[in-house]
């Protein structure tokens, strides 16, 4: 880990394109500028933690509910009609 001090008014460059500048200064807390293209995703530490708990969450779901879905469809464009349950849309037949 590199360790910089700074002072108000003072940054640091990564790479090309992110600047991060020290705005405010004000007793434990520091206000910090980050300058860096449109395409660059930037969150706080704690959002960030959490976007990657809740896609870890989504990667171990089960895509049956969407085969399931995926099923439904193609049996109601065949004339079956779709039976709604409160976890699952099943096909009855006609």
């Amino acid at each position: 880990m590199l360790v910089l001090t700074r002072k108000l008014g003072e940054g640091i460059a990564i790479g090309d394109d992110i600047k991060i500048i020290v705005m405010q200064i004000k007793g434990k807390q520091v206000r910090l500028g980050i300058k860096a293209s449109p395409s660059t995703v930037v969150h706080r530490e704690e959002i960030y933690q959490k976007i990657h708990e809740e896609n870890k969450l989504a990667a171990k779901a089960a895509n049956t509910p969407l085969t399931e879905m995926s099923q439904a469809i193609i049996d109601y464009s065949k004339g079956k009609e779709p039976v709604q349950t409160p976890f699952r849309t099943r096909v009855r037949q006609k």
